[in-house]
Protein backbone atom coordinates (compact mmCIF):
# COMPACT_ATOMS: atom_id res chain seq x y z
CA UNK A 1 0.00 0.00 0.00
CA UNK A 2 1.33 3.43 -0.81
CA UNK A 3 0.76 7.01 0.13
CA UNK A 4 -1.81 8.51 -2.23
CA UNK A 5 -0.01 11.84 -2.49
CA UNK A 6 -1.94 13.74 0.16
CA UNK A 7 -0.40 11.97 3.13
CA UNK A 8 -3.30 9.57 3.65
CA UNK A 9 -2.82 5.84 3.58
CA UNK A 10 -5.82 3.93 2.27
CA UNK A 11 -8.54 2.57 4.50
CA UNK A 12 -10.12 -0.67 3.36
CA UNK A 13 -13.80 -1.31 4.02
CA UNK A 14 -15.18 -4.82 4.06
CA UNK A 15 -18.77 -5.90 4.51
CA UNK A 16 -19.25 -9.12 6.42
CA UNK A 17 -22.56 -11.00 6.37
CA UNK A 18 -23.56 -12.15 9.83
CA UNK A 19 -25.61 -15.28 10.50
CA UNK A 20 -28.72 -13.33 11.59
CA UNK A 21 -29.29 -11.40 8.34
CA UNK A 22 -27.16 -8.43 9.31
CA UNK A 23 -24.19 -6.96 7.54
CA UNK A 24 -21.26 -5.49 9.44
CA UNK A 25 -18.82 -2.99 7.96
CA UNK A 26 -15.22 -3.58 8.98
CA UNK A 27 -12.47 -1.01 8.40
CA UNK A 28 -8.83 -1.98 8.23
CA UNK A 29 -5.78 0.09 7.51
CA UNK A 30 -2.35 -1.31 6.79
CA UNK A 31 0.39 0.95 8.09
CA UNK A 32 3.57 0.21 6.12
CA UNK A 33 6.97 0.14 7.80
CA UNK A 34 8.23 3.00 5.60
CA UNK A 35 5.52 5.24 7.10
CA UNK A 36 6.42 4.30 10.68
CA UNK A 37 10.11 4.85 9.87
CA UNK A 38 9.29 8.31 8.50
CA UNK A 39 7.37 9.19 11.68
CA UNK A 40 10.28 7.98 13.81
CA UNK A 41 12.71 10.19 11.86
CA UNK A 42 10.41 13.18 12.40
CA UNK A 43 10.14 12.39 16.11
CA UNK A 44 13.91 12.10 16.51
CA UNK A 45 14.56 15.31 14.56
CA UNK A 46 11.88 17.27 16.43
CA UNK A 47 14.09 18.05 19.41
CA UNK A 48 16.56 19.85 17.14
CA UNK A 49 13.93 22.03 15.44
CA UNK A 50 12.62 25.36 16.54
CA UNK A 51 8.83 25.38 16.32
CA UNK A 52 6.79 28.23 14.95
CA UNK A 53 3.15 28.92 15.66
CA UNK A 54 2.16 25.32 14.94
CA UNK A 55 3.80 22.03 15.86
CA UNK A 56 2.99 18.62 14.42
CA UNK A 57 2.47 16.28 17.34
CA UNK A 58 1.16 13.06 15.79
CA UNK A 59 0.02 11.34 12.62
CA UNK A 60 -2.96 9.26 13.68
CA UNK A 61 -4.39 6.64 11.32
CA UNK A 62 -8.02 7.01 10.29
CA UNK A 63 -9.01 3.70 11.85
CA UNK A 64 -7.67 4.85 15.24
CA UNK A 65 -9.59 8.15 14.99
CA UNK A 66 -12.78 6.23 14.11
CA UNK A 67 -12.25 3.78 16.99
CA UNK A 68 -11.79 6.66 19.41
CA UNK A 69 -14.96 8.34 18.08
CA UNK A 70 -16.94 5.16 18.81
CA UNK A 71 -15.50 5.26 22.33
CA UNK A 72 -16.59 8.91 22.81
CA UNK A 73 -13.15 10.49 22.28
CA UNK A 74 -13.80 12.63 19.19
CA UNK A 75 -10.61 14.52 18.38
CA UNK A 76 -12.17 16.01 15.25
CA UNK A 77 -15.04 17.92 16.83
CA UNK A 78 -14.66 17.97 20.62
CA UNK A 79 -12.92 21.29 21.31
CA UNK A 80 -12.24 20.25 24.93
CA UNK A 81 -9.76 17.57 23.86
CA UNK A 82 -6.23 18.95 23.95
CA UNK A 83 -3.05 17.87 22.23
CA UNK A 84 -1.83 16.61 25.59
CA UNK A 85 -4.99 14.46 25.90
CA UNK A 86 -4.30 12.93 22.49
CA UNK A 87 -0.64 12.22 23.33
CA UNK A 88 -1.67 10.66 26.64
CA UNK A 89 -4.19 8.40 24.90
CA UNK A 90 -1.71 7.34 22.21
CA UNK A 91 0.80 6.39 24.91
CA UNK A 92 -1.84 4.60 27.00
CA UNK A 93 -2.76 2.45 23.99
CA UNK A 94 0.90 1.78 23.06
CA UNK A 95 0.53 3.80 19.86
CA UNK A 96 3.66 5.90 20.48
CA UNK A 97 4.84 5.12 16.94
CA UNK A 98 2.32 7.69 15.64
CA UNK A 99 3.86 10.54 17.65
CA UNK A 100 5.92 12.94 15.53
CA UNK A 101 7.65 14.81 18.35
CA UNK A 102 9.34 14.11 21.64
CA UNK A 103 8.71 17.65 22.82
CA UNK A 104 6.29 18.42 25.62
CA UNK A 105 3.10 20.12 24.56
Amino acid sequence: MSDNGNGLIGVNSHFVAEDNDTITRKHTQDIPKWHLDKLKEQRNASTQQREGEFMRVASIPTVVVEKWMREGFDILSDKNITGADIVKRLKAENLDAFLTTDKSI
